[in-house]
């Protein structure tokens, strides 16, 4: 029997612990490349404050799965993506490395674990192929990787080190260029990235990245059953609840969705339409967002409910009472789970027209588009949709299902193989007779 292939799948948090689009994704590719034959996944995810760390050692488990771990780490610097806790990368998590040995390490982010970690293991396992994940612009822009300008909230086209010190003039712009150099530096060391959009694949190649080593495979999903249709009742009944959900951040555009919503006139919203926002965390946000928030909400009054936070978990059961699911970010996003979740339970969309959502919701089939940022335009999509009783059902029938984690998984395992055969190729080309012993264990696993 074939020798197992050994994938280490590093997160930067935990989905038990931080619920975020790039966590579920990680630890639905550790899940999907489980249930796959002839491999082994291990995951391991970065953990920090509230949470302490338990022993001296930065290895905890907190009663997951045997195969899941998590890394504790705090000394986290977010201007340069880097880990000023080497001590812990060199003892434990190599220590646990080693014992692993595995084929792949594939990071899901560095955020938390810090490049560091990324060289780190690059030295310790030359022949191993390593990729990254990336989930949004963090590399390119320091601006939590949103490339939107500060304080305009403008898009951003392109970052460089000047354009940077104009969202932040208090670094200088030779900081910025280190922190580019850094990045790239410490990234060059891996052998290809993943990208779950093209339109942010297209970012990270103008910025840099080697083209040949970037790969377009979206985040897949656990597929469940779909939940059915929202029963329609009364005598003239429509298709009229509307969803967020999603953080309320200012970057999420939350607050262009709820003014949209007031704009919309009595006579076409009525007395049963409703805005159902799923999400928290406003408490957290600048003061002058919390402000406009609060009379954006006072302003809209009935219209909006508010439903706290959730887990991924529930999204069947919140789907079930759902029409339209709304998706106002004003950044370019990448793949948002929440685009996935709606094309399962088959809720069409209506979505800022601007990168990864313009992507993977396509106009007038999955969903509507409207202009990023105008609460206009997309209350005008809403008076469209409310005034249109066949709308719902043809998009509906047009909707395309979403991937599912075993097919996402089974892209990237092929992607895997090919990476170990050209480095094992490589390698016996760089010295035919040193590399003989060593391939026929490694092409077993291949």
């Amino acid at each position: 029997m074939n020798e197992k292939l050994r994938v280490l799948v590093v997160s930067h948090a935990h989905p038990t612990v931080s619920l975020g689009g790039a966590e579920i994704a990680s630890h639905n590719l550790h899940l999907g490349l489980k249930a796959l034959p002839n491999v082994e996944s291990v995951y391991l995810a970065r953990v920090g404050h509230p949470v302490p760390r338990h022993a001296a050692s930065a290895l905890m488990s907190l009663r997951l799965a045997e195969d899941e771990l998590l890394f504790h780490t705090d000394d986290y610097d977010h201007f340069f993506l880097s880990n000023g806790d080497t001590q812990a990368i060199s003892r434990d998590l190599l220590r646990f490395a080693y014992d692993l040995m595995p084929h792949v390490v594939h990071f899901h982010h560095v955020l938390g674990m810090g490049l560091e970690a990324l060289y780190a293991l690059r030295e310790a396992f030359p022949h191993a192929a390593i990729l990254v994940t990336f989930h949004e612009y963090l590399s390119i822009c320091h601006n939590h990787g949103q490339m939107v300008k500060r304080p305009s909230g403008q898009l951003c086209e392109a970052a460089s080190p000047v354009a940077c010190h104009g969202c932040f003039p208090d670094i200088p712009v030779s900081r910025f260029l280190k922190r580019e150099l850094f990045a790239r530096g410490m990234l060059g060391v891996a052998d290809a990235f993943v990208s779950p959009s093209r339109f942010l694949a297209e970012r990270y190649v103008k910025w840099g990245i080697e083209e040949d080593k970037l790969r377009v495979i979206e985040n897949g999903i656990i597929v469940d059953a779909a939940m059915p249709p929202r029963e329609l009742q009364g005598p003239d009944p429509r298709r009229n609840r509307f969803a967020y959900f999603g953080q309320m951040t200012p970057f999420k555009g939350v607050d262009v969705l709820i003014d949209a919503v007031s704009r919309i006139p009595e006579e076409i919203w009525g007395k049963d339409s409703c805005l159902m926002i799923f999400g928290g965390n406003l408490e957290r946000q600048p003061i002058e967002f919390q402000e406009r928030m609060k009379k954006l909400i006072a302003d809209a009054g009935h219209r909006v409910r508010f439903y706290g936070t959730y887990q991924n978990a529930d999204m069947p059961r919140l789907m079930r009472s759902v029409d339209w699911v709304v998706l106002p970010s004003v950044w370019w996003e990448n793949s948002p789970v929440v685009i996935q979740e709606a094309l399962l339970h088959g809720r069409p969309m209506i979505c800022s027209d601007i990168g990864g959502m313009a992507e993977k919701v396509r106009d007038g089939k999955d969903g509507l588009h409207f202009r990023a940022g105008s609460s206009q335009d997309l209350a005008d999509r809403i008076v469209e949709v409310l005034g249109d009783t066949q709308i719902w059902d043809r998009l509906r029938v047009s909707m395309r299902q979403p991937a599912d984690h075993l097919g996402s998984a089974r892209e990237h395992l092929k992607l895997y193989r090919a990476l170990l055969r050209r480095k094992l190729d490589a390698a016996m080309a760089e010295s035919p007779t040193g590399a003989v012993a060593s391939s026929r264990s490694d092409r077993r696993s291949i």
